[in-house]
C-alpha cells in the first residue's frame, strides 16, 4: 500500500517527516494541507486525526500522527540506514533528542517563528507578544547552550553519524533568519545545521514546501 502525509509541507513539523523520507527514497503521495483555511480542521481530516494537527500518515488502514513517530516509522523501513540506530543505547540516544526537542526546544522556536513571522506576514495580525517572546527567548538560549555543547567534537547531534535527531533539530532552523532566532552566540549549531542544508534530501523538502506569498508556515 501506498503511503499518504497529509501536511502543510512548508511547516518545520512537517518538513522532518518530509525530509526523512525523501532522504530514505521512501515514495509517497503528499496530501498538503493550508491550515490558514482550515482544511485540519475539516470533519474528514479530524477522522484520521483527531487532534487536527499534522502532519499525518496514513498508510491502507494504518494511521500514524506526530511528527517524531512517523519519523521512526520511516526509519524503520530502512534499518540500514542508521538514522534509528539497531543498538539500544543508540536507539534510546536518538529517542532522548526527540522527547528533548518536544519539551525545550521546540516551544520557543514556534513562539519566535509565529510572533516575528507568520503572524505579520501571512496572518495579518500586528498585535505582537512581547512578554511571550521574551520568555521563549530566555527558553531558547537555555535550550541553544545545551544544545550547542551536545554538538562540539561532532559532526551531528549524536556522533559522526546522521540521525533522526539531526532531522528534528535541525528542522525549525531553516526559518532561523524570519524567526529572528538569537543564534549568534552558537557556532556549532550554525556550522552543524549548514551541513544539514547541504544534503539533498534537506533541499528537496525546503523546495518541496517553499512558501508562496499567500501561503504560511505552521510554526
Amino acid at each position: 500500500m501506498s503511503i499518504e502525509l497529509y501536511a502543510m509541507p512548508a511547516s518545520p513539523r512537517a518538513f522532518k517527516a518530509i525530509a526523512v523520507a525523501h532522504h530514505l527514497g521512501i515514495e509517497f503521495t503528499l496530501r498538503a494541507l493550508d491550515m490558514l483555511k482550515g482544511d485540519h480542521k475539516t470533519p474528514e481530516y479530524a477522522a484520521i486525526n483527531p487532534n487536527q494537527m499534522m502532519p499525518t500518515l496514513k498508510e491502507g488502514n494504518y494511521v500514524l500522527w506526530e511528527s517524531n513517530a512517523i519519523m521512526q516509522c520511516l526509519a524503520g523501513r530502512k534499518p540500514q540506514s542508521g538514522l534509528l540506530p539497531n543498538d539500544e543505547r543508540g536507539r534510546l540516544d536518538v529517542t532522548r533528542w526527540q522527547f528533548w526537542d518536544l519539551a525545550h526546544w521546540d516551544p520557543p522556536v514556534e513562539t519566535l517563528l509565529l510572533e516575528n513571522f507568520v503572524k505579520p506576514k501571512f496572518m495579518g495580525i500586528t498585535e505582537y507578544d512581547e512578554a511571550g517572546v521574551t520568555k521563549a527567548t530566555e527558553r531558547f538560549h537555555r535550550a541553544a547552550t545545551v544544545l550547542d555543547g551536545q554538538l562540539k567534537g561532532k559532526k551531528y547531534v549524536i556522533g559522526d553519524a546522521l540521525t533522526l535527531a539531526d532531522f528534528a533539530l535541525g528542522a525549525p532552523l531553516n526559518y532561523a533568519v524570519q524567526g529572528r532566532f538569537p543564534l549568534e552566540p552558537y557556532g556549532e549549531i550554525r556550522r552543524w545545521h549548514a551541513s544539514l542544508m547541504t544534503l539533498p534530501a534537506w533541499q528537496k523538502a525546503i523546495q518541496q514546501g517553499a512558501l508562496p506569498d499567500r501561503a504560511a508556515a505552521a510554526a
